[in-house]
Parts: C-alpha cells; structure tokens; sequence
C-alpha cells in the first residue's frame, strides 16, 4: 500500500518526522536544564538516564512546579517556626506555611540533608509529580534547591495522614467509621490505578503505606512521597530489577527476596494496608505478643476461620460495621497478599470491588444501588480474577461473601 502513496505524503512524512524528532530533541535539553537547575549531585551519566526515563512518560518537557527561594519559605513557615510543624520523619520535617504571592496555604518538606531522601529522591519526586496529575495523587506546587536546601511545597491537606486517624488515634478523637474506612480505601487504590494503568509507561509507587496516605478535610485520600517510585517493565520485560527499598512489613515478599519489582508489588502493599484499616493493626507492631507482632502473619490462620472473621475487626469500631462488608473487604485484602503475585489482582478489579464496599449499606440490603452493579459482579470479577476459583487463591470462606 506505501508504494501507492503519492510522493507529497511521503516527504509529509519525513518533514512531521524530523519536526517531531526537533521536538523531542527540545523536550529533553528542557529536562536536562531542569535537572540542572537542581543541582543534583551525580554524574552526567545518572542525570541523562532519569532525564530519558522520566521523557517516557509523555511530558512534553514542562516543569510547571514552581521555584521558590529559601527566603519565600522561610517566610512562609515564620522561619519554620516549632508551632508550624505538622510531621516528621527520617525524611525530614514537615511545616505548615502560607506563601503570599500565591495566596494559598502549603505544606512545606524541608529534607534532612543527612537523612533517608538524598538528592536522586528529591529529583526523582519533583519530576515525577510534575508530570503525573490525579485527584487522588497530591499536587506538588513547588521546590526550593537553593545551596544545599532541599525543600518540597505541597497542597495543604488538612488532615494530615491516614495513619493519624487509623493507628495513631489519641484517647479523644472519633475512631474513622467503616463507611469513611472504605472510602479511603478506594481513593487510595484509585491513586495507584492512576499510576498503573493510565501513566505510560506504569509506575511503581514502592512505598505504600498509611503515613503515605494523606488526607484533605472531606477524607479524600491523595498518595505522596514519590521518591522511590521506579518507571515499570515495557515491552516483553515482566519486571524491573532494582535494589529492595521501601518500608518493613509492606514489601511484597518476592520483591524483598529478588529485588525483582511489577506492580504487583504495589498491590501487595496495598492489601497490608487495607487490612490495616480493617483491623486498626500496625502492619509491624512490636509491642504486642511475638505472635501478633507482623500483621499479614497474624490475620493468615484467621482467613481460614470464618468464626473469627469480626474478631479481626478494629474493636473501636464497637461492632458498627455491616458484616457481609467486613468478609467481603477481608476477601479483598487476603487476594491482594497472596504469596504469589501473579495470583494477586490487578489494582483495576480491586477498584471496582472497593466501589462495590464504599457504597453505604447493612446487612439487610438486598440490592445494590443502581449507580453500582446489579449484582455482586464488582467483588466476583475480583475473587475469579487470580486465575480460578476463590477456594484456590483466596482463603477467606467464599461462602460467606
């Protein structure tokens, strides 16, 4: 059929081609000078292999996050005053600010110089956040690399972490109830499903869990620190070998044992969070029997017993929750940690099950809205999606959902 094609078409052709390669060619120097505007400390060599990476995800060489210098944030933060601070971690500290010129509240990560997120992890995050955009994603406004500062400014989410209102809940406040639980769940998964399946190529979040989690005044659950975050496999590759990062107690386990890196990692960390937040249990908690110290090891035996099915819910619930959903978000999690990952869901299903479980309803509710499915095909197309029947590849009682 080409050699029907007038001439025209083909040198067409060639002109978009060699428009299109221009393009690119700009799309990278704009990279590059991005990347040196940070000064990240690497060689030439390191620097071209994140700026190639990073152009794979369809930017089109953009930075849109403002550059802030250390006096705007140190203004905004009242000279990152202790009654500003709002978190800390081996990252850093994390302050409360308002920056005048944008007139809006922020969040503003200013990281340890000697601490966990060294200069390849700032980079990779303002670059990653950047480019990639979902409600469910935190919006990244700014940085500051002035000398040796490192400083991230974020939408301000006023809640703070989900593991402030699930694990580190003091003696006064509200326990989350199960509806506001399940909701969480499902923005949260909604953010790696962005991540998954929309960004070309995927990305591997890699560091799933609950202090990651951030919350705004409704409870929508936006992800954040993308610092590890790796570029998944393309082509015909199955995985990306990189060296084991993340946080004990949520790496899937053939990751921490290979280094071998798929989404199904994620979908792994996932479901230890998602049982956090159906039991109200760290995933490593050494204050508890040695037996009940590692979450996933604790709940295994109790999948296979439906008699124990409520026990494992967070007794501050008191009881309110809707049964059928309890075994139902419990068939859920015990899919997503299967030991195999290829027996794991994909993120997709898992979304469309926790759709199916944050729609309000109690054990009497015979129908599902109709907004919804008319059956229970959200929480099957889960269940048959690891290659076969649930008694297969899920231990909790398939009877009972």
């Amino acid at each position: 059929m080409l050699r029907c094609l007038p001439c025209c078409f083909k040198a067409e052709e060639v002109r978009k081609s060699f428009k299109k390669n221009k393009i690119d060619q700009k799309q990278r120097s704009a990279l590059a000078s991005f990347v040196e505007r940070i000064s990240f400390k690497s060689s030439n060599s390191g620097k071209q292999i994140i700026t190639d990476e990073i152009l794979k995800l369809g930017g089109n060489g953009n930075i849109a996050s403002k550059t802030f210098t250390f006096r705007e944030l140190a203004t905004a933060t009242k000279n990152f005053k202790p009654e500003c601070l709002v978190g800390e971690g081996g990252f850093g500290r994390v302050y409360k600010g308002f920056i005048d010129n944008i007139n809006q509240v922020v969040a503003v990560k200013q990281l340890d110089r000697n601490g966990l997120q060294g200069n390849r992890e700032f980079l990779v995050e303002v670059l990653m956040l950047s480019l990639l955009h979902h409600q469910n994603l935190v919006n990244l406004i700014g940085y500051c690399a002035d000398g040796e500062q490192r400083i991230l400014v974020y939408e301000y989410m006023a809640l703070g972490s989900l593991e402030d209102h699930l694990l580190d809940v003091p003696p006064n406040r509200q326990p989350l109830d199960w509806g506001t639980r399940m909701k969480i769940a499902q923005g949260a998964a909604r953010g790696l499903e962005y991540l998954h399946d929309k960004a070309s190529p995927p990305v591997i979040y890699r560091d799933f869990k609950a202090s990651n989690i951030l919350l705004d005044e409704d409870y929508n659950p936006k992800l954040s620190d993308f610092g590890l975050a790796k570029l998944g496999p393309t082509g015909d590759k199955s995985h990306v070998s990189t060296r084991v990062m993340g946080t004990y107690g949520y790496c899937a386990p053939e990751y921490a044992m290979t280094g071998q890196l798929t989404t199904m990692s994620d979908v792994y960390s996932f479901g230890v969070v998602f049982l956090e937040i159906i039991t109200g249990r760290r995933a490593i908690d050494t204050s508890k029997p040695t037996d009940e110290q590692n979450l996933v090891t604790w709940a295994q035996p109790l999948f296979k017993d439906k008699n124990k099915f409520t026990l494992m819910a967070d007794p501050r619930l008191e009881g309110n929750f809707p049964v059928k959903g309890l075994y139902q978000a419990l068939a859920v999690a015990a899919m997503c940690l299967q030991e195999e990952a290829a027996t794991r869901p994909l993120i997709t299903d898992v979304v469309t099950a926790l759709e199916y479980l944050s729609v309000p309803k109690n054990d009497n509710d015979e129908e599902t809205p109709k907004s919804q499915c008319t059956d229970r095909s959200s929480l099957e197309d889960v269940r048959s999606n690891c290659d076969g029947t649930t008694e297969k590849h899920s231990n909790v009682e398939a009877n009972e959902l």
